[in-house]
C-alpha cells in the first residue's frame, strides 16, 4: 500500500532544545546532530539520530535507500532502549514508509511494512495518546492505505478509513494547532488521495504551513515547499502540482 507517509513526518523535534543534538538538528547541521546524538547511547539519543536521518534524507535531491536504513536501525534501537517513547515508534513507521517509496509495494508488502508501521504506531499512541506527531501520522497512513487499497479492502485488511485518517488529523490539529508541518503534511496526504475533492482544504494548509512560524532549517525547507505547491495549486497546473507532490513525498 504506498505513500502512507510523506517526509513532513519526520520533525518530531522542539526547535532549539537546550541539547547539542537539538541545536544542532534546528540549525541542519544533521551529521554532527546524529554523532551528538548517538553519543548519548540511550533512548532519547537514539531517536534523536533517526530523526537527524530522516531530515537529512528529506533535503536531498534524490531518495538514499542506506540512508533510509540507518534511520529504521536508529529508531529500533530507540525502541528497544524505552518502547514507551513515542519518538522511536514515530521514526520507524516514517523510514518503513519512505523505503517502500523506493523499494515499490509488491516489495513492502511481502516484509508487511503497511502493518508494521500501524503497530509502531498503535504504540505510540498508547504511551501518548495527545502526540500530535503520532496522530498525524496515523491520520496519513489509513488515507493513504484507502486510496490505494480502496475503501473495502483497506477497511478489511487494514481497518483504515478515510474518516479515520481525518478525526486524527484534527486530533493533531486540535494537540498543535500552529505546527505548519502537520499542515504540510495533511495537504500532502489530501492532494495525493483525491486533489479535487478537498481543494478547499489543501489550499487552507498550504496557506498555514507556508506563512507560519517556524525556527528550524528543516521548517524553513518546508515552508518553501509548501509556497511553490500553492503557486501551482491557485495556477492550476494540475500535472506539474502532482509531480510536485510526489517529488516531496520521497520518490526516486
Amino acid at each position: 500500500m504506498k505513500r502512507w507517509f510523506a517526509l513532513a513526518l519526520l520533525l518530531a523535534a522542539p526547535a532549539y532544545g537546550a541539547t547539542a543534538m537539538d541545536r544542532l538538528y534546528a540549525d541542519g547541521k544533521y551529521d554532527e546532530s546524529i554523532k551528538a546524538a548517538l553519543a548519548e547511547n540511550d533512548a532519547v539519543g537514539f531517536a534523536a539520530a533517526a530523526r537527524a536521518t530522516l531530515a537529512e534524507e528529506a533535503s536531498r535531491d534524490k531518495p538514499c535507500l542506506d540512508c533510509l536504513e540507518h534511520a529504521e536501525s536508529y529508531a529500533r534501537q530507540a525502541i528497544a532502549a524505552d518502547p514507551k517513547l513515542p519518538d522511536g515508534q514515530v521514526y520507524l513507521a516514517v523510514a518503513l514508509g519512505l523505503k517502500e517509496h523506493i523499494v515499490g509495494p509488491l516489495v513492502a508488502r511481502l516484509h508487511d511494512y503497511p502493518s508494521k508501521a500501524k503497530t509502531a504506531l498503535d504504540a505510540a499512541l498508547a504511551a501518548d495518546p495527545g502526540n500530535p506527531w503520532t496522530l498525524a501520522a496515523l491520520g496519513g497512513w489509513n488515507i493513504a492505505i484507502v486510496h490505494h487499497a480502496g475503501v473495502s479492502l483497506a477497511d478489511w485488511i487494514y481497518g483504515a478509513t478515510v474518516e479515520q485518517g481525518l478525526a486524527d488529523f484534527a486530533a493533531s490539529f486540535k494537540a498543535a494547532p500552529d505546527n505548519i508541518v502537520i499542515r504540510y503534511q495533511y495537504a500532502l496526504s489530501l492532494s495525493d488521495y483525491d486533489m479535487d475533492r478537498f481543494h478547499d482544504q489543501i489550499e487552507a494548509a498550504l496557506e498555514q504551513a507556508s506563512t507560519g512560524k517556524t525556527d528550524t532549517v528543516y521548517g524553513k525547507l518546508l515552508q518553501k515547499r509548501a509556497g511553490e505547491l500553492l503557486d501551482l495549486l491557485k495556477a492550476g497546473d494540475r500535472d506539474a502540482y502532482i509531480a510536485q507532490v510526489k517529488k516531496y513525498q520521497g520518490y526516486p
